[in-house]
């Protein structure tokens, strides 16, 4: 192990491997409740569209305000309190199927309430890690986070898709509502942090902060506006937020429909979805682990520039899935979309983190959460909306066609002429290049 490797500092480990858990959790989840809603209460594409766009919704309603709001908090607390939140939610659902009174409505509920929980979780992880790991370490452990979603797709969504041919859809989602307990737990051993102090805002009248509890300067709209100013007025993190957003409408868009084509057009078993989306946690994964001695070489901003001309147009085989060869050729179009989606992750967040001061990572996170999962919700209906208009294959094909061209706002802004991280400390950057010359960091909890 490195003598200077983030694998050293015991609070990564606790977020890493409590994120594991939820991740893996997440993911049985993702496959388990669409096929609940398909084969359990015979929900249609319209319905399965409200069903996951009330998952996302979340981040539209308070992803903002969270922002502001996980700025003031204690970020240990706000993680264990979401996965409490989720498990509980979770297991509702395999306990009420069990009584005979499973409703979509419930399902409804329980998707647009562990949204509102995983705003909190995302948002306070994203903000926590710079503060357990240092600014020197942050591509390596946005890295190894990257990598470990990706392993969770896999793992998660295969094993989802399996445990719903064994138990039924229901009680798969009893391993969900497991994983996220145990992930709280876990997070119990986090260090505790002080909440941040905010810095006065712009506009403000000065007063600092005492004690981190309440920002100095502005209510909490100024607090927001904040946020958005520093995001949107910045010509790369901007680019980086439209490019995001322009992914996960794309991304939302194929997968909203993706239960409704396999279980009822093609015939296919529950199993079949799972590895199909398995396959995309394998292009992240591979995406996550090359992203840093690609960018060690080529520069930051140049790798996500042709990742994106090489790799984006792939999208267009998406939407030819069907039975035979053709499965397959959507299956790599999958796995290359999804590569080029984990090298965006691991270098477009460091970028973000590192383009941000402290007291301003809660709202920036929120902000870009509010874009890109936005982009989700707005997905999710217009995918249902269009696939009751249009049918499914064009609202698949529309689908690829956006995979295909989001790269072009962060291609055609400075990001592309980047180099390095903004304000890098010369010995840390020395050292990440050092590291990636190496190889890349594990990312299974076993081998930290």
């Amino acid at each position: 192990m490195h003598p200077h490797s983030l694998w050293r500092t015991a609070d990564f480990r606790t977020l890493f491997t409590a994120t594991a858990l939820a991740q893996l959790g997440t993911n049985v989840g993702y496959v388990a409740v669409p096929l609940i809603a398909v084969e359990a209460l015979d929900a249609g594409p319209g319905q399965v569209g409200v069903l996951a766009t009330l998952s996302t919704l979340a981040f539209l309603l308070i992803g903002l305000p969270a922002g502001a709001w996980v700025d003031r908090m204690r970020h240990r607390r706000v993680l264990i309190v979401a996965d409490l939140v989720k498990a509980a939610l979770y297991a509702s659902i395999p306990l009420t199927w069990w009584l005979g009174g499973l409703t979509l409505w419930q399902l409804y509920a329980v998707a647009l309430l562990t949204g509102c929980a995983t705003v909190f979780f995302d948002v306070g992880s994203q903000s926590v890690l710079p503060r357990l790991v240092g600014r020197g370490h942050l591509v390596q452990a946005n890295a190894a986070v990257v990598g470990l979603m990706a392993v969770g797709n896999v793992a998660g969504r295969g094993a989802g898709g399996l445990l719903v041919q064994l138990l039924t859809a229901p009680f798969a989602i009893v391993a969900t509502a497991l994983s996220h307990l145990g992930s709280a737990l876990r997070l119990i051993g986090l260090r505790r942090t002080p909440a941040p102090t905010p810095e006065p805002i712009a506009d403000g009248g000065g007063g600092g902060g005492g004690g981190g509890d309440r920002p100095g300067g502005g209510g909490l709209g100024a607090q927001i506006a904040e946020g958005l100013r520093h995001v949107l007025g910045n010509r790369e993190l901007r680019a980086l937020a439209l490019t995001g957003a322009l992914t996960n409408l794309g991304f939302q868009l194929v997968n909203t429909l993706l239960p409704v084509l396999f279980v009822r057009e093609l015939g296919l078993p529950a199993g079949a979805l799972g590895l199909f989306w398995a396959v995309g946690g394998v292009g992240t994964l591979l995406g996550s682990r090359c992203a840093r001695p690609i960018a060690a070489r080529l520069g930051y901003g140049r790798t996500l520039g042709l990742a994106g001309v090489c790799v984006a147009p792939a999208g267009l085989l998406v939407p030819l899935i069907g039975h035979g060869p053709w499965l397959f050729a959507a299956g790599a179009g999958w796995l290359l979309v999804s590569l080029k989606t984990g090298m965006d992750n691991v270098l477009g967040v460091s970028l973000r983190q590192r383009m941000t001061p402290d007291a301003l990572l809660g709202r920036m996170n929120a902000t870009f959460r509010f874009l890109l999962t936005g982009a989700l919700a707005i997905g999710s209906a217009l995918s249902g909306l269009l696939g009751e208009l249009v049918g499914l294959r064009a609202t698949l094909w529309f689908g690829g066609a956006v995979l295909a061209v989001a790269f072009l706002p962060v291609f055609l802004s400075p990001i592309r002429t980047r180099r390095r991280l903004p304000d890098a400390d010369a010995e840390a950057e020395a050292e990440a290049e050092a590291e990636a010359s190496e190889g890349p960091v594990p990312t299974q909890p076993r081998q930290a």
